[in-house]
């Protein structure tokens, strides 16, 4: 099977050709490539796939976090999605139609002298508000917007108070959909927050009834900011598209941050814009080929 490593501010996948070769089974491929010591590497597997018979679109993606869950979308994901399509000879269409499980998506890019593609700009969609269709499992709410943790969450072992007064947490999340969930918590260091221990516990909170994608936030000022995620099914990553347009959105909701951002995250920047007009969110970032190669079996 050939494969293209790919990533998009370090939010590296697995990418296949599925207009050229089949996948039998990947659910049970994505842990096995995507792990970091034994196989390619990676967070986790996308598949470039014919859009199928009355999809009006170019090309469809499936996207498969290192665990082998499926997920809806990926923005970092999505931005490779077309520079393979284009660059790979399946389409040169601009704008590009992409189907996914969030739906179709336009997004369009530019060039580099090479004629290969350089930043891509993804219209996201409008944001998911309804708790029921994020999925968060609270009748009471109708927008989990700047909603308290402190009774909710039971934080692991390591002394709880020390990190939280460390970091500055303000301990009230919003909540939102970008096709798939996401929580947002703000801070005043996100470098202090121990990722690594209490990502699953939020992830895997109860009330998250599909998991959930975390991320911390710690704002810089005009228009900057700075976020750590924790990815659901894939764990700590180095960016989340879908992620820094959901912080864009939980900005504006909680009167925190402006429509247009500049999201700083491990591995670069994404410039992010909630548009008043339509009331869709805007992406724009690089998207990167690292390298090609060969699996044994499929």
């Amino acid at each position: 099977m050939r494969f293209t490593k790919m990533h998009g501010i370090g939010n590296d996948y697995v990418y296949v050709n599925g207009f050229e070769q089949e996948v039998a089974d990947p659910t049970a491929l994505a842990p096995v490539i995507a792990d970091r010591h034994t196989g390619v590497g990676g967070d986790g597997l996308i598949l470039v796939l014919p859009p199928g018979e009355g999809v009006d679109a170019h090309v469809r993606m499936r996207m498969f976090n290192a665990d082998g869950s499926e997920a809806q979308m990926c923005g970092n994901g999505i931005r490779c999605v077309a520079k393979y399509a284009h660059d790979h000879g399946i389409t040169t269409a601009n704008p590009m139609r992409i189907a996914t499980g969030h739906g179709v998506l336009s997004l369009e890019y530019t060039t580099r002298g090479d004629g290969t593609v350089d930043q891509v700009t993804v219209d996201m969609g409008e944001p998911i508000l309804d708790p029921d269709k994020i999925p968060v499992r609270n009748p009471d709410l109708t927008r989990v917007v700047n909603h308290s943790i402190k009774t909710l969450v039971h934080w692991p072992t390591i002394p709880a108070s020390t990190w939280i007064d460390q970091c500055g947490l303000d301990q009230r999340m919003t909540c939102l959909s970008m096709g798939n969930p996401h929580l947002v918590l703000y801070c005043e260091d996100v470098s202090k927050v121990p990722l690594e221990f209490v990502g699953p516990v939020l992830e895997q909170h109860p009330i998250f009834p599909q998991r959930i994608n975390v991320h911390f936030v710690q704002l810089n000022g005009c228009g900057e900011l700075t976020m750590r995620t924790w990815e659901r099914g894939s764990g700590i990553t180095m960016a989340c598209g879908t992620g820094a347009s959901a912080v864009c959105v939980a900005g504006v909701l909680t009167d925190r941050s402006g429509r247009r951002i500049l999201a700083h995250l491990p591995g670069g920047d994404l410039r992010i814009e909630w548009c008043d007009s339509d009331n869709h969110v805007y992406m724009t970032g690089p998207a990167t080929e690292v390298f090609n190669g060969d699996w044994p079996e499929a």
